[in-house]
Formats: C-alpha cells, sequence, structure tokens
C-alpha cells in the first residue's frame, strides 16, 4: 500500500465525499478515485459503498480506518526522526490553536518563534479546544495550544502554562449589578450566556455549581468567548469569563466564590515523535510557562 492511497482513503472516509477529500488533499475528484481503487485492488476489497450519492466505509473500510490512520503515523514519525538528525529547525510545523488562546496568549510566543525560525513552515490552525485534542490524539495535528481539559486523556501529555481566572460578569444595568454581595444561589435566578455544551469552560463553570447543588439557566450559547462577551453585555445574560475580556463595557459581579480557574497551556501525543520546530515551540512556550510560574506563584 502506497502512502498516497492511504491519504486518499482516510480523507474520504473522514469528509465522507470524493469531492470534498479532493479539495482537502488538493486533487481532482477522478485522481481521488483512482487511488481508492488502486487500493481497493492491493487489498482485495471494497472499500466504500457508494449509494444514492451517499459515501460510506465498508466493513472492510472500517477495519482498515485506524490502521492505515497508524502507517502513515509511523511513517510520519519516521520521516520526523531522520529529519531530526539534522539539527535544523525548518519543515512544516502543524500548530491548533482556539480562538482566545490564539488571540490573547500567543501572539508573543509566535513572534519570537517565527523571528528565531524563519524557515519553519507553520500551518496554523484555529480548532475548539476539543476538537485540537481529537487531532493530536489522531497524529493530524502535532502540537496544539488550547483550554486545558479538566480530565486526563491517556493518549496526551498536556502541561499548563497559564492559570486563566474566571469573573463573574454582567451587563453594567443588569439587576445583578445593585447587589454589594452574591451567592451562588442568587445567579441562579437569571439566565446565564456560557460558552458550548460539551467545551472544557462550560464543564469547569457548571461542575462549580453542581457541587453546591445549584442548576444554570443557560439561555444562551457559544465557544467564542468575545461573542459571550458581547451578549452579557447588552443584558442577555450573566457570564463567567476571562479576566483579559473584562473593560468599561461589561461589570463585574461581586459573588462570594472561591476563584474559578481554567488551565491554559500545549498538548501533544505521548508516543508521537516531535519534529525539531515542535521542539523549538515547545521551548519557546516553557519559556512563557517559567515567566508565569515566577509572576503568579503557580507551580
Amino acid at each position: 500500500m502506497d502512502t498516497q492511497s492511504l491519504q486518499a482513503f482516510i480523507a474520504v472516509a473522514d469528509t465522507a465525499s470524493f469531492s470534498l477529500a479532493g479539495e482537502q488533499l488538493h486533487l481532482t475528484q477522478p485522481a481521488i478515485s483512482k487511488r481508492i481503487a488502486a487500493l481497493e485492488y492491493q487489498t482485495g476489497a471494497k472499500l466504500f459503498d457508494r449509494i444514492n450519492r451517499r459515501v460510506s466505509l465498508t466493513e472492510a473500510g472500517r477495519l482498515l480506518l485506524p490502521r492505515a490512520r497508524q502507517i502513515l503515523q509511523l511513517v510520519e514519525d519516521s520521516r520526523r526522526t531522520l529529519s531530526n538528525l539534522s539539527g535544523s529547525v525548518e519543515g512544516s510545523l502543524t500548530l491548533a490553536t482556539s480562538h482566545h488562546v490564539g488571540l490573547h496568549r500567543l501572539p508573543a510566543v509566535l513572534k519570537a518563534f517565527t523571528q528565531r525560525y524563519p524557515d519553519v513552515d507553520l500551518d496554523l490552525r484555529f480548532l475548539d479546544s476539543e476538537q485540537a485534542y481529537h487531532g493530536v490524539i489522531a497524529g493530524e495535528i502535532e502540537l496544539a495550544v488550547v483550554t486545558l481539559s479538566p480530565q486526563p486523556y491517556p493518549q496526551v501529555e498536556s502541561v499548563p502554562v497559564w492559570i486563566d481566572q474566571l469573573r463573574f460578569l454582567a451587563a453594567p444595568d443588569h439587576p445583578l449589578t445593585a447587589r454589594d454581595s452574591l451567592s451562588l444561589a442568587d445567579l441562579v435566578d437569571y439566565p446565564a450566556v456560557l460558552p458550548g455544551p460539551l467545551t472544557f469552560t462550560r464543564d469547569i463553570v457548571i461542575n462549580s455549581f453542581t457541587q453546591a447543588a445549584l442548576s444554570i439557566d443557560v439561555a444562551l450559547s457559544t465557544n467564542y468567548l468575545e461573542t459571550l462577551k458581547m451578549m452579557a453585555s447588552i443584558g442577555l445574560g450573566w457570564s463567567v469569563l476571562p479576566e483579559s475580556l473584562i473593560d468599561d463595557d461589561i461589570a463585574v459581579l461581586p459573588v462570594d466564590h472561591p476563584p474559578i480557574v481554567r488551565r491554559l497551556g500545549y498538548l501533544v501525543h505521548r508516543e508521537r515523535t516531535l519534529s525539531n520546530a515542535g521542539r523549538a515551540m515547545i521551548a519557546e512556550l516553557e519559556k512563557v510557562r517559567a515567566a508565569e510560574a515566577s509572576r503568579s506563584g503557580y507551580a
């Protein structure tokens, strides 16, 4: 089996479309079909069913898919290992980051990295933190800088770099701002605007209320924290957002509760060989981590 046919097979399986797979790999649809036909000939098995323009994996295709991913990851790891022998920091680095981290935490790191290593082709992808985890596990992303999961992923090594303190916020004219002191129980009488379901940040917030046996009325959700701030600032509900988003458009609520924090940092696959570029990016992040630990007292 050649790697190009396996790449085409994975792309069709992931997109459920020959045309979308072609767009993803910058190939024509006939070229994708030719590679799939070659792979089916090599394996002696039909890999896809094509019924009413819908593409789905056959049983043989489902069996091959995880092995195809493993083969390509092994090939890529081998390429990195050999390339690393030169000691040069060049080539491609696939880096994922969430929108908030990418806008508010990563720019200084990226500036220092690109100035120091101009020969690295940085493939920067903006993804939700949860998607970035899956990308690292699948071998599609070498390194991610995102909100870290409250629960460990066995395949992933996650290292906190920043500690983000979250604050309770609302529009300046929200009824809650008239109070000198608030409890969590006071908040649940009003609707909230929070990150979307299944996001790490929402899990962290909801867990604080669950521990107090309280349930939140979530009126609206979005994964973009800047959008949440806008919705809270115009009175659609109170929210819980990073301190970096606080300005005159929003009021901090005096909630008598220990600070809610989330960890931001980088993650890599435990069994994947990092490129020299990946190692260099981690070195830049470790400098920031050391400075943050010294400044805030967090280990």
